[in-house]
């Protein structure tokens, strides 16, 4: 925690300003708690930018999320173990298995299904529901029969006969922002970091959802490389702003003593 000395304000008359001095000891383990202190000064005994206000703000959410990195980091490395025991996908985002192969975009789930040649639209058994997917041939056990990874829009969906030789189902996701990492619950798991969308229905999403995942591609590829992500690029981009604005700021040896100023 930074350890604060009592600012002392100097003898004024009425022609002279009062001078405030703040001295602090920069503790290295907790660094925005030592600038959110220098922060209240500055709010109390000056005019406060609108670039402070915004600055004081960002800490106190990055004060906030802090509280929840060991949780986080607990969650990254129980992803890291899985991720032991998932598959590459396929080049359309899915998996390729023995009796079935899907695929994926953001907004839909493609499962084909071979079946016997010859096979009737009667003899296929397809029932689609809003979690929840059995498709088979009549009389004969289902070749998929589960809880599905997401809600889907049931409406939206569709199955049909190619050539009496394929069943092919058309799934439409409800939550449109996120791969699936599997089809059935407790089928094999795809690694999602290695999901690509097609450039080509990137560009066919609507600006919001577009940016969005935009935004995240960026984050995830950034993660990979160990650099920066967005948002920690938009927070650096504050805080060069805050210094240039407030160039009395200073830090020499972890020895802070700054905003030496004189009020009117």
């Amino acid at each position: 925690m930074a350890i604060l000395s009592d600012y002392e304000e100097a003898q004024q008359t009425p022609t002279s300003p009062s001078s405030f001095s703040f001295n602090t000891a920069l503790d290295p383990s907790n660094p925005l708690g030592f600038l959110d202190s220098a922060l209240n000064f500055l709010s109390q005994e000056s005019d406060v930018s609108p670039l402070l206000k915004e600055f004081k703000k960002r800490i106190k959410a990055e004060e906030e999320s802090k509280k929840a990195e060991e949780k986080g980091r607990a969650e990254k490395k129980r992803r890291e173990e899985e991720k032991k025991g998932m598959r590459v996908p396929n080049k359309d985002n899915g998996l390729d298995m023995e009796n079935h192969s899907w695929a994926q975009t953001l907004q839909e789930v493609t499962i084909t299904v071979p079946v016997p040649p010859g096979t009737k639209s009667r003899d296929v058994v397809c029932e689609i529901k809003k979690k929840s997917l059995k498709v088979g041939l009549r009389g004969q056990s289902p070749i998929l029969d589960g809880e599905l990874y997401e809600t889907i829009k049931v409406g939206d969906c569709i199955w049909n006969l190619e050539d009496q030789k394929t069943v092919s189902v058309l799934l439409t996701k409800c939550d449109r922002m996120n791969w699936w990492k599997y089809l059935l619950k407790g089928g094999p798991e795809i690694d999602v970091q290695k999901a690509e969308p097609e450039p080509s229905r990137l560009s066919d999403l609507d600006p919001e959802t577009r940016s969005t995942v935009e935004k995240m591609m960026f984050d995830q590829k950034q993660e990979q490389l160990g650099l920066p992500t967005s948002k920690e690029i938009e927070n650096e981009s504050l805080l060069k702003q805050f210094m240039a604005q407030n160039p009395n700021f200073s830090d020499e040896n972890q020895d802070i003593n700054f905003f030496n100023m004189n009020m009117k």
